[in-house]
């Protein structure tokens, strides 16, 4: 898989532009604030429909313009397709797929896959558990594209189930009786039980459901996590030398509620997977056990939760610990450590993404499996210039062989010589191939 063309209108900094990229390495070459960085978040938007940099999508929407349209064309085996994003302000998203209208944006996702290196990766060993937590999500949805609607329905279920907790904070707190004015009542559904008149009547519903759908979640992420383990473990290797052995968990915030003496996965437990072997660990809990321990992990939490009106248990509170020679990496590794680990767990991505299924897993995740020609485009955005150079050497050489691989940097000696191909001048708006 490659992408052949990008074409971009009034996305970040640039009115129009179009670019023809080529197989093997593309260096997107020019200095700090010419756009480089907005060509390759162009890419990995239509990928995953986010952006690596911000949150939401207005700030991709060009200064003074009602809309940014993102068109790419990638080619996989004989096959090419196009995708159209445009992205507009104060409106839905709309998307086109070899330009017919899709019937949602998320129906794009699949069509494009790439794994995007980036200086603000390290956040995902310094920062705080979201960043992990979305690696993960991310990630999933790059292997099976569905799994978006059930993260999108959980959220959804979160935020309705929050609203019926704050009601229930503020009725605790005036008294029984005295309700809340109906413009800060929670949205109406249609399952709710009839007759339901307190926010506590209705909340049993809403426990269900999202143990119902936390479970799918929490079960695929420990999937993601046992399946990633010995990837992490080799990349990290490679990248540092063999200086320290990298792990990766999964810790619960169920089991968290359920065994607070428990540390809520500092070992072996039915919420957390550990290397093991040649391949993931078995016995990882099914969904059914999951979803059982999720509800009761709520009815634990429920006093408090209503006390403080928010959701303290399931997936959207749990995090992935990551340890270096024993030791938490966030606090304890050094700054080349924390770049180390970060860069390990992209490369693990890209890997997992280009062998698919590992031995001994079954779930949806492996459900689709993408064949020949579905390796991901790999994309190092100003990566090198904030590494050593021996790391540097080390990154060139573990990326060289790839399908694609899109790279931006300040200056041409900021990519290194092993990563030899097409070179691009990015200034002022504009994108030219330099002849070598």
């Amino acid at each position: 898989m490659y992408v052949s063309h990008l074409s971009l209108v009034d996305f970040r900094s640039y009115e129009s532009v179009d670019v023809e990229l080529v197989p093997g390495v593309n260096a997107l070459v020019g200095q700090n604030g010419q756009g480089k960085t907005n060509l390759v978040e162009a890419i990995g938007y239509v990928a995953t429909l986010a952006s690596h940099r911000v949150a939401g999508d207005a700030a991709l929407v060009r200064a003074g313009a009602a809309r940014a349209v993102v068109r790419t064309r990638v080619v996989r085996g004989d096959r090419a397709s196009t995708v159209e994003l445009e992205i507009a302000s104060g409106r839905a998203n709309r998307a086109r797929i070899n330009r017919s209208p899709a019937q949602r944006p998320r129906d794009v996702l699949g069509i494009v896959r790439t794994v995007l290196f980036a200086p603000e990766d390290l956040a995902l060993v310094k920062g705080d558990p979201d960043g992990r937590r979305r690696f993960l999500d991310q990630l999933a949805v790059l292997l099976v594209p569905r799994v978006a609607a059930l993260l999108a329905d959980y959220e959804r279920v979160l935020r309705q189930r929050g609203a019926l907790l704050k009601s229930a904070t503020a009725l605790r707190g005036r008294g029984r009786g005295t309700r809340r004015p109906a413009a800060a009542e929670p949205p109406p559904d249609d399952d709710a039980p009839e007759g339901a008149s307190s926010p506590l009547a209705t909340l049993e519903v809403w426990d269900a459901r999202l143990a119902s759908l936390g479970a799918e979640i929490t079960a695929l992420r420990l999937q993601l996590v046992a399946a990633l383990t010995p990837y992490v473990a080799e990349a990290y290797e490679q990248v540092s030398a063999g200086q320290g052995e990298a792990r990766i968990a999964y810790r619960s915030s169920v089991d968290e509620a359920l065994d607070p003496d428990g540390a809520g996965g500092a070992g072996p437990a039915p919420g957390e997977t550990v290397p093991g072997g040649d391949g993931p660990t078995s016995a990882l809990p099914g969904t059914p056990a999951l979803e059982q321990r999720m509800l009761d992990a709520m009815r634990v939490v429920r006093a408090k939760e209503v006390e403080r009106g928010v959701n303290l248990v399931g997936p959207h509170r749990d995090d992935v610990v990551l340890t270096l020679g024993g030791l938490p990496a966030k606090g304890y590794a050094s700054h080349g450590e924390s770049w180390s680990f970060a860069l390990a767990l992209r490369l693990a991505s890209y890997r997992l993404l280009k062998d698919g299924a590992p031995a001994g897993l079954d779930s949806l995740l492996w459900a689709d499996q993408w064949g020949p020609d579905g390796e991901p485009v790999l994309v190092l955005d100003d990566v090198f210039a904030e590494l050593d150079v021996r790391r540097r050497e080390r990154l060139a050489e573990l990326v060289a062989d790839a399908g694609q691989v899109i790279i931006t940097a300040a200056v041409p000696d900021d990519v290194p010589a092993l990563l030899d191909g097409a070179r691009f001048a990015v200034h002022d708006g504009t994108v030219t191939r330099v002849e070598p």
